[in-house]
């Protein structure tokens, strides 16, 4: 939880216990009380309505660890999330009890460099929900900063609210690609944040987008959220200059920009390859630490690439695209849990074991 919090004693007995979902070991999440931090002038009190699971959720779970982020103490999962606001801080002036609100889930310092800078996403002290040792959001209730709370429109559910959250990648992606409306894409990776970034992409005005993945069931829900085309590969490092024949015979012009939303050295390899000549290509995905990618071709030829983490500025514009309809992240929805301790168990499972499960979301 983002401004901290921690497991209730005996003696914490308040009007009612606030519950979340612990990790707790090796693929172990138990509700367990949470206790809530004092509220600051500045925060508010959120009931937690709507929470999605996230890639990054289930390798906590199933490793304990995310890139270098390691789980050494109990953590409260959780940080694509929406509710409504419970109570407000004394100096809270944009907000009132009743207020619909997605959560944009990092607190960073707005001291250092970077966050003088405008660039507060790469803040070293960043203080985000459910990364260690953060507690996340998969609770009753949380106490979060009023400034990262975002009033939802009427017509904007709470489960949409949530998914801002993944929304966001997608956004903050093609604003560091440069992405308008002569700009053809190439996606590699039909998961949620391929999804998203190729939704993302459509609002921005790309002409034509065509993804690739090495699951035909993805491709064809990418095919029915929009995708102009889809190209299904192999696996085989051997394969990338057959595939990317087929990309680029698939897109019948210039590959402007490829985002890698999957992250391995054959996607990233693959994407190099298909893009023209000044180009870009955005490396969305973190599937692989290190990579061997034909990187002096690519910058023979000007290849740009420019990497992402998380993103920055984004709710307004991610709401502002759910309200006027240009972009619908309800399909993506898939899957659908209550918050009990079963539901919870269950729900990480379909998650993790991928399949049919896109995005799979918690109604509290």
């Amino acid at each position: 939880m983002g401004k901290g919090g921690e497991g209730s004693g005996d003696g914490a007995k308040v009007e009612e216990e606030n519950m979340a979902a612990w990790l707790v070991s090796v693929n172990t999440l138990k509700i367990q009380p949470f206790r809530l931090p004092s509220l600051g002038p500045y925060d508010v009190r959120v009931r937690m309505k709507a929470v999605g699971i996230c890639g990054s959720d289930v390798h906590y779970l199933k490793t304990l660890r995310c890139a270098h982020f390691v789980v050494k103490e109990p953590m409260v999962i959780g940080h694509e999330c929406a509710g409504v606001i419970e109570e407000v801080g004394s100096e809270v002036k944009s907000l009132v009890v009743g207020d619909r609100v997605a959560l944009e889930p990092g607190i960073s310092c707005w001291r250092c460099k970077n966050c003088k800078g405008g660039r507060y996403n790469l803040c070293p002290d960043m203080k985000f929900f459910a990364t260690p040792p953060v507690h996340g959001s998969l609770a009753n209730q949380v106490v979060h900063p009023a400034d990262l709370c975002f009033k939802l429109p009427e017509n904007v559910s709470l489960e949409e609210g949530a998914m801002c959250e993944p929304l966001s990648v997608g956004i903050h992606a093609c604003r560091r690609a440069n992405v308008g409306s002569e700009t053809n894409v190439l996606i590699m990776g039909a998961g949620p944040i391929g999804l998203v970034t190729m939704l993302a992409a459509r609002a921005f005005g790309a002409p034509r987008i065509i993804i690739v993945d090495v699951d035909g069931y993805r491709l064809s829900v990418a095919k029915s959220l929009g995708a102009d085309d889809v190209v299904k590969v192999s696996t085989n490092n051997q394969d990338v200059d057959e595939d990317v024949v087929q990309i680029q015979k698939a897109m019948g012009s210039d590959v402007d920009v490829s985002f890698d939303c999957a992250g391995f050295s054959k996607t990233m390899s693959t994407a190099l390859n298909a893009t023209c000549a000044g180009g870009k290509v955005c490396l969305v995905g973190m599937g692989h630490n290190e990579m061997t990618v034909p990187l002096t071709p690519a910058a023979a030829r000007e290849v740009d690439v420019v990497g992402i983490f998380r993103y920055k500025d984004t709710w307004p514009l991610c709401i502002e695209f759910l309200r006027s309809g240009k972009i619908d992240v309800k399909p993506l929805i898939t899957h659908r849990f209550g918050f009990s301790q079963e539901e919870v168990v269950e729900a990480f499972e379909v998650s993790a074991r991928g399949g049919d499960a896109i995005k799979v979301m918690f109604n509290l």
